[in-house]
């Protein structure tokens, strides 16, 4: 997944914790358990971005995860408030199917979907989760569909056309 580097620090970001798991170790004594938790950030205005963090407290978890999604920052390109076109985003076993929306319609998410949206500051959309219910492979699946919009722009671009053209 490409990434380019966003300054956390400019940015009003909003965090949302999406799973918390306890995970253990086996160890000669017994088991050590510790907290895994993976949170999505973005601005609510085309940055988004999801981290893990794991501790013996879910407070530090949270924390640890934060700050590792302030550095997983993307732009996402809007088209006023939904995408500019379908995408299917896969990540191992998860598939996630975006679909632009007219003005009005919200978000049609589940969960993990629905808080990376919601965050990249998209307010009309339909998804559709066609893979596992995961949430870090859901999560990784629709941050890599957002990556890999394409604006008009830059289709114009490609084909040499302006950009009154392409949007028809």
């Amino acid at each position: 997944m490409e990434r380019s580097l966003i300054d956390a620090r400019e940015l009003d970001l909003e965090d949302k914790v999406v799973a918390i798991n306890r995970v253990a170790k086996v160890v000669k004594g017994g088991k050590n358990f510790r907290f895994s938790a993976l949170v999505v950030v973005g601005d609510r205005n085309g940055h988004v971005g999801i981290g893990t963090g794991k501790a013996l407290e879910v407070p530090e978890a949270i924390r640890k995860a934060t700050q590792d999604a302030k550095k997983h920052l993307i732009k996402v390109n809007l088209l006023g408030t939904s995408i500019p076109h379908q995408i299917t985003g896969i990540f191992g076993a998860g598939k996630v199917f975006l679909k632009p929306a007219s003005e009005g319609t919200g978000v049609i998410a589940g969960g993990p979907v629905r808080a990376v949206c919601e965050l990249a500051g998209i307010t009309d959309i339909r998804t559709h989760n066609l893979g596992t219910s995961n949430p870090r492979n859901v999560v990784n699946a629709t941050v890599k569909a957002l990556s890999e919009l394409k604006s008009a722009e830059s289709v114009a671009r490609l084909r040499n056309k302006s950009v009154d053209e392409i949007l028809g």
